[in-house]
């Protein structure tokens, strides 16, 4: 179809508009999951100070093999106190501070101790055991660069380095609304042609996933009035998500009335199987995203096309969905003017990962795709996807 447009080209065309959000200051205990705005530098050297890798003995060298004094004993968390003379060892605690004049640890097992003696029957290298000061990173160095996601590991990173509030990109506050006369919440009784409110759950729940701040409105009915008040405070987000009224039936009404608000349309229907009616325009600097009804739409869109956006605003340099490789198990027909996402189960084999298609791969089948954990691409094209068939696919969750 000449006038969808490529997947590619609808990613370009929203990350070109999804320019990132101002910084902030973050304490480093709330910062978990949040995307460093500015280099985050070590406060001080680390370790601090040359420690003991081992529970041993500080010792000279230069004076093992042999028969040494113990002088006193080191723990960890306390100064290390005299420098270490010729002939004597000082026990220590793993993480103890080396003592002045040691160039090594033995450790603990490795010797006989006599009393306040010990007897060290090999020689040691100097350095041994011994973690020295700034050897892991040094004062002013770059513990964590921009556009890193604070991940448990940067977190520890940082706190050891002594950094206790870093800048961040401010999450992004997203506005989800859920369209449709027919939407009923969780629980209540269905009326004949209702149906329970999905979506909005889909939507709130993977919008948090990728760091946006998340308010879930009230689905809203076919009216043009309520279309028009519920988007106008939606409009007030960063990101706007609607779902459902983005075709061209009578009851659509989203895409009108955000041209009524002032939103430009950048485009509308792109080639992908489910998805191909969603839409993209923004007002000011609010990016506005019109997602279809069906719910397995809502979520193949969401991760196609929203959840970059949501990156690219917290200022993730690489904010596109990332494939992996694998191979398809059993043969699958392509789509002549779509690429087609297939939700599959992911196996591993001794070859590598196999992606299982799950039967029923129709648009509305949400309870189906709740056994998927992978999404398939299959290229728009003539012919079939042989068994076997190396495809690339997203992970999902």
């Amino acid at each position: 179809m000449a006038d969808l447009l490529s997947l590619a080209e609808a990613q370009r065309l929203i990350l070109a508009r999804a320019r990132p959000l101002p910084a902030e200051t973050v304490a480093l205990e709330h910062a978990a999951g949040r995307v460093l705005a500015e280099s985050a530098r070590a406060e001080i050297d680390l370790p601090p100070f040359s420690s003991s890798a081992m529970d041993g003995y500080a010792v000279r060298a230069a004076d093992t093999p042999g028969r040494l004094r113990i002088d006193t004993r080191i723990a960890a968390g306390k100064p290390a106190g005299a420098a270490l003379e010729p002939g004597q060892a000082m026990g220590i605690a793993t993480g103890g501070v080396v003592p002045d004049g040691a160039d090594a640890v033995v450790p603990i097992e490795y010797v006989v101790e006599h009393d306040n003696e010990i007897e060290i029957d090999v020689a040691v290298e100097s350095g041994d055991n011994v973690r020295p000061r700034g050897g892991d990173i040094q004062a002013g160095e770059s513990v964590v660069e921009p556009g890193s996601v604070l991940t448990p590991a940067r977190l520890g990173a940082l706190g050891a380095a002594g950094v206790p509030q870093v800048r961040c990109a401010r999450r992004p506050r997203a506005a989800v609304l859920p369209t449709g006369t027919e939407l009923r919440r969780p629980g209540e009784a269905l009326a004949a042609g209702e149906i329970y409110e999905a979506n909005g759950l889909i939507l709130s729940a993977q919008l948090e996933a990728a760091g946006a701040v998340v308010e879930l409105m009230q689905a809203v009915g076919d009216d043009e009035v309520a279309h028009r008040g519920a988007l106008e405070h939606a409009l007030s987000a960063d990101v706007v998500v609607t779902s459902g009224g983005v075709s061209v039936g009578p009851h659509d009404l989203v895409r009108r009335v955000e041209a009524e608000l002032g939103v430009e349309e950048i485009f509308w229907r792109v080639s992908v199987k489910p998805g191909k009616p969603i839409a993209f325009g923004i007002r000011e600097r609010t990016l506005v995203f019109g997602l279809p009804g069906n719910p397995v739409s809502a979520l193949v869109g969401f991760v196609l096309f929203v959840e970059p956006a949501i990156r690219a605003l917290q200022g993730v340099p690489e904010p596109l969905p990332q494939f992996d490789r694998g191979r398809v198990a059993g043969g699958r027909r392509r789509n002549l003017e779509r690429d087609e996402f297939v939700r599959a189960r992911l196996r591993r084999s001794p070859d590598g990962p196999v992606l299982e298609p799950l039967s029923g791969q129709e648009s509305h089948m949400i309870a189906r795709s709740a056994g998927a954990d992978a999404l398939v691409l299959v290229p728009r094209g003539e012919g079939e996807l042989a068994d076997g068939a190396p495809v690339e696919y997203l992970r999902l969750g």
